[in-house]
């Protein structure tokens, strides 16, 4: 089993930036895909970004491709996800997860963090 704390969440202003953080601990992650995923209040779990672990390769939706950058540092067994040109629209919790598929359906996640609020005001 992985344990997956998020951090890094906060209020911004619209226009600002943010980076989020998601340390893993436990089993080995290396054989995952990781993800990021939003929960607005009334809404359902949407994908924001993946990242496969060992080679690194990255997938976003659209709604924030161009704006938001996830990375990982397998040193650190901590995944990022760096939130530039935030929209009162980017105001959710943020939970990281791990997969062993590659895929962006939360139902395909299967370890989650407690999640971390961010709150963009515009």
């Amino acid at each position: 089993q992985v344990q997956l704390v998020e951090s890094g969440g906060g209020l911004v202003q619209a226009g600002g930036s943010l980076r989020l953080s998601c340390a893993a601990s436990g089993r080995t992650i290396s054989s995952y895909v990781m993800g990021w995923f939003r929960q607005a209040p009334g809404k359902e779990r949407e994908f924001v970004a993946r990242i496969v672990w060992i080679g690194g390769s990255t997938y976003y939706a659209d709604s924030v491709k161009g704006r938001f950058t996830i990375s990982r540092d397998s040193a650190k067994n901590t995944m990022y996800l760096r939130m530039n040109s935030l929209k009162p629209e980017d105001t959710a919790v943020y939970y990281c997860a791990t997969s062993v598929l590659l895929t962006t359906a939360p139902k395909g996640f299967n370890n989650w963090g407690q999640g971390t609020q961010v709150t963009v005001s515009s």
